[in-house]
């Protein structure tokens, strides 16, 4: 029996047509598709009919596979000589656990490759009108996870955070949202810096809060914001507005914007 193969897939942000034309490619031709919970309606809905669907989403203390029975079934999967794809929200390698998948694949002898996608963070700041790094504004980008494994504390070197020429983006950071702002400020980001927060970026259902650090939080909570929430924090965020491209029916994308 012939030994099948995995594609770890980023699928890109939500928008359909930020795939690659790579991923697309390895979508036509897969045989299943383990998809995670961040993949959009939209994505799924070029897997061809007749594919085998895997859903392997994880939430916030609920997960339907924990990460070590999504690394047994692709290779029980690929053993049983199936095309998978492991398709990923955003880019596999920045916080999509492409890499561990990949380890585990490499350390049972099974043949994979990894499919870049367009990350949360460009994608999803791109759509909001906010550049990541600009001239005289943000020389450089710092990506964050919003939360630590097991419950744990967030335990970042606050003062080199606190860089007012960085951008920030922090990824899964609705609930600590809070507890950025607060350390940041303590170890001297000044509390008027342009602060962001995009719900389900790049796709029909997006919504932008824009605040300052200080106030980011509290407009968050009165917007109801849901995940996935990308948080962007840096004086970039300022040009938001200024930048606005994204439309759909004939409106401004950030429809739940509040300036500071």
């Amino acid at each position: 029996m012939r030994i099948g193969s995995v594609a770890l897939v980023g699928a890109g942000p939500g928008d359909p047509d930020l795939l690659t034309v790579k991923a697309a490619r390895r979508l036509a031709e897969a045989e299943v598709v383990v998809f995670d919970r961040l993949v959009s309606d939209e994505i799924l809905a070029l897997v061809p009919a007749g594919t085998t669907r895997i859903y392997a989403g994880k939430a916030m203390a609920h997960h339907t596979l924990v990460q070590d029975e999504i690394n047994d079934l692709l290779v029980s999967l690929a053993r049983a000589g199936r095309r998978v794809v492991r398709l990923k929200g955003g880019d596999p390698f920045v916080f999509g656990r492409g890499s561990e998948e990949a380890e585990h694949l490499a350390r049972h002898g099974i043949p994979f490759e990894v499919v870049p996608g367009i990350s949360s963070a460009s994608g999803c700041a791109t759509y909001s009108g906010i550049p990541l790094t600009h001239r005289g504004l943000a020389h450089s980008v710092r990506l964050l996870a919003g939360h630590c494994r097991a419950g744990q504390p967030l335990d970042y070197d606050w003062p080199r955070l606190a860089d007012p020429d960085t951008t920030l983006v922090i990824y899964m950071g609705l609930t600590t949202l809070p507890t950025f702002a607060a350390e940041l400020t303590a170890a001297g980001l000044p509390a008027d810096t342009p602060a962001a927060a995009v719900e389900n970026g790049t796709t029909p259902r997006q919504r932008r809060v824009v605040g300052t650090l200080a106030s980011l939080p509290e407009r968050v909570a009165a917007a109801q914001l849901k995940a996935p929430t990308l948080i962007i924090i840096g004086k970039v965020v300022g040009l938001a507005g200024a930048l606005d491209w994204f439309v759909r029916d004939g409106a401004q994308a950030g429809t739940a914007q509040a300036q500071a």
